[in-house]
């Protein structure tokens, strides 16, 4: 089937990465698995097989039929609830089983909305493990020592690592970047205890406004540079800091003592 760029459609066809992502995700056969774009159901095969339930979720209307007749067994047996939506029109709190894991080749140009939309739910997986642009990856676990605005939205939430890279060809058609499968493990909401998330992501967002700015200056948008004083020197903060300077646990401090000022 001809593949719509428009979608962001890059289809798997190596068995080897398949079960590779299947393995980072740790699925095992007790397991219900959200999959979103399964396209011709390369990866959904390989998530039944462990035993775990999946509800996948597609949008391309061609593809609703080929699925249906590829799987016709496993929804019939209520293994595979093949969804036909848009996942960023979905409403998760209905469609979400209490624990989850979220395992899915996505398509590209909607990494950051997917990677929120399921991290910010009240419903939050046990886990995520997705196939994404390497240095997307690469960005959220700070390869290069420097944090960014996605990588710690990602870290105040769950532990982000590399399970592997994955180079174009590997897909078809190739895409014009490598890729990468991201794991995101031990998800929770507890680092934001006692902490509003929206003040965290104004005061985060605040931060990294000017990128080549201090952090002061940019935190100086919405509090006195007085009470930001005080709050960096009890958090042992040099003034000349930037954003990408701090560690997630640091910004945490750093909200919580604002909060609390």
């Amino acid at each position: 089937m001809k593949t719509k760029k428009s979608l962001g459609q890059h289809f798997l066809k190596s068995q080897k990465i398949i079960s590779d992502i299947v393995s980072a995700g740790k699925v095992i056969g007790e397991d219900f698995v959200i999959e979103i774009g399964p396209g011709e159901g390369i990866l959904t095969s390989a998530l039944l097989e462990t035993g775990a339930h999946v509800i996948a979720i597609e949008k391309d209307d061609r593809l609703i039929p080929v699925l249906q007749e590829k799987f016709a067994r496993e929804i019939s047996l209520r293994q595979l609830n093949l969804i036909h939506a848009d996942i960023l029109n979905c409403d998760l709190e209905k469609i979400l089983p209490k624990h989850y894991k979220v395992v899915a080749n996505i398509p590209y140009y909607i990494t950051g909305q997917i990677i929120r939309m399921f991290l910010e739910t009240n419903k939050q997986p046990e886990s995520m493990t997705l196939l994404v642009q390497k240095e997307v990856a690469e960005r959220i676990v700070a390869r290069d020592g420097k944090e960014s605005l996605l990588s710690l939205s990602v870290k105040v939430y769950g532990k982000p690592r590399i399970a592997r890279t994955v180079g174009r060809g590997a897909f078809n058609p190739q895409p014009n970047v490598d890729s990468a499968v991201l794991c995101i493990e031990n998800i929770s909401k507890d680092k934001l205890e006692g902490i509003d998330e929206k003040i965290f992501f104004s005061i985060l967002h605040a931060g990294f406004a000017h990128k080549r700015k201090q952090l002061l200056p940019n935190l100086s948008l919405l509090f006195k540079k007085e009470v930001l004083l005080s709050v960096f020197e009890k958090c042992g903060l040099d003034q000349k800091y930037r954003a990408e300077d701090l560690t997630i646990e640091t910004w945490i401090k750093l909200c919580d003592i604002i909060q609390k000022t």
